[in-house]
């Protein structure tokens, strides 16, 4: 990414981020005693800032103090949001009262109780959110689909795939959730594991630190574990996550297509990121098929699902993507929803089977409350041309 590009990115993100905790922290002094006010704006302060303080210092110095940044930074991340929705429907009501006044005289007769029982009641339900969340991010489930692919497969007549994506492995996300991913996959049996993208979160450097990467290699698959380049690969570093991964046990496909065991086809595009981080394109799948025996079943990983009317004029069979989320944090999922043809789940078009997966992992704050994290059960069966 150029740099003008780079200012403007950040100088709108940071714009944005200081408006909302501005908001946020000028309603919360106005219901704080003024003997504690300097306190709480201290205090908020440090909160506010220690995500972005965390990712700076984190660059060059990872230690105690850069992990405790992040994690307090990432879990205002959802407070901030929560709060935000809850005082702009507040607002919202108030606006619509001043109009047409409806609320009760115990509400408008002492506005100051009023103010602090209000927010005691958000802090309440703010907390509450993003502690359920944070389980919700911990019971990881396992969904299991039953395919029929109308293709023969050389000697294979079925396969057990197993795929996850978006588990932004770093400082919030490190070996101990990998260890219970790894797991999960391995109990499984998969013939083959595929990842689809953003297996890395933005700096390599927590993982290497940490030597996550050996629990990647103790994944167990028959035919391997092939994965693919997401957004976040290139935020942080494409080059240096290609080297990082490779020998530990993941093999990267970018732009590539290789043939397993004479019997079907594993694709990988790069991500569209390449285009905004490294200046180039990738390939068309046109492309990128031609030499590609179409009478086997050919399985494509493609981290963003956007342009799915690709795979079906392609003659692939079994598209997996991420990368949405699923919003992640309730209501995005509905945002999500209006950008994607297909936002999550699974999705028949023709011959050409589609899942887009909400991801094991997740960005940002460790909080889930738009869906639960998931590991996807492929158990395909080839079939010829069985109509």
């Amino acid at each position: 990414m150029k740099l003008s590009q780079q200012l403007i990115f950040f100088g709108i993100v940071f714009s944005v981020y200081g408006l909302l905790n501005f908001y946020i922290l000028r309603r919360g002094l106005s219901v704080i005693p003024e003997s504690y006010k300097t306190l709480f704006l201290v205090s908020a302060l440090f909160v506010v800032l220690s995500f972005i303080a965390g990712r700076f210092l984190e660059r060059v110095w990872i230690s105690f103090f850069s992990d405790v940044l992040i994690w307090v930074g990432s879990f205002w991340i959802a407070f901030m949001f929560y709060f935000f929705l809850t005082l702009i429907i507040i607002d919202l009501l108030r606006f619509v009262n001043f109009l047409i006044p409806f609320f009760p005289s115990f509400i408008t007769e002492n506005i100051e109780k009023t103010r602090r029982m209000t927010a005691l009641v958000i802090l309440v339900l703010v907390t509450i959110t993003v502690v359920g969340g944070y389980i919700n991010t911990k019971m990881i489930i396992t969904k299991t689909y039953k395919l029929k692919i109308k293709k023969h497969a050389g000697e294979l007549s079925s396969l057990n795939v197993v795929m996850a994506s978006d588990i932004h492995l770093g400082t919030i996300l490190g070996k101990s959730f990998l260890n219970s991913i790894v797991n999960r996959i391995n109990e499984l049996k998969p013939d083959i594991i595929l990842l689809a993208g953003d297996i890395i979160d933005e700096d390599i450097a927590p993982v290497i630190k940490n030597n996550v990467g050996d629990e990647l290699m103790r994944l167990k698959s028959k035919f391997g574990v092939f994965a693919v380049t997401g957004n976040h690969e290139y935020i942080g570093g494409v080059e240096e996550a290609f080297k990082y991964l490779t020998p530990h046990g993941v093999t990267l496909l970018r732009d590539e297509k290789i043939k397993i065991g004479n019997a079907f086809y594993v694709v990988g595009r790069e991500d569209r990121s390449i285009r905004q981080f490294a200046g180039k394109q990738r390939k068309e799948l046109k492309d990128l098929l031609t030499d590609v025996d179409k009478s086997f079943p050919v399985i494509l990983m493609d981290h963003q699902p956007f342009g799915l009317k690709e795979a079906v004029e392609n003659g692939i069979d079994l598209q997996l993507s991420g990368h949405t989320h699923n919003g992640q944090l309730w209501p995005f999922n509905y945002l999500v929803e209006k950008i994607y043809n297909l936002s999550w789940g699974y999705k028949i078009n023709g011959n050409t089977h589609y899942y887009v997966s909400c991801g094991v992992g997740g960005w940002g704050p460790p909080i889930r409350t738009g869906s639960r994290p998931e590991i996807i059960n492929f158990k395909i069966n080839f079939v010829g041309d069985e109509k």
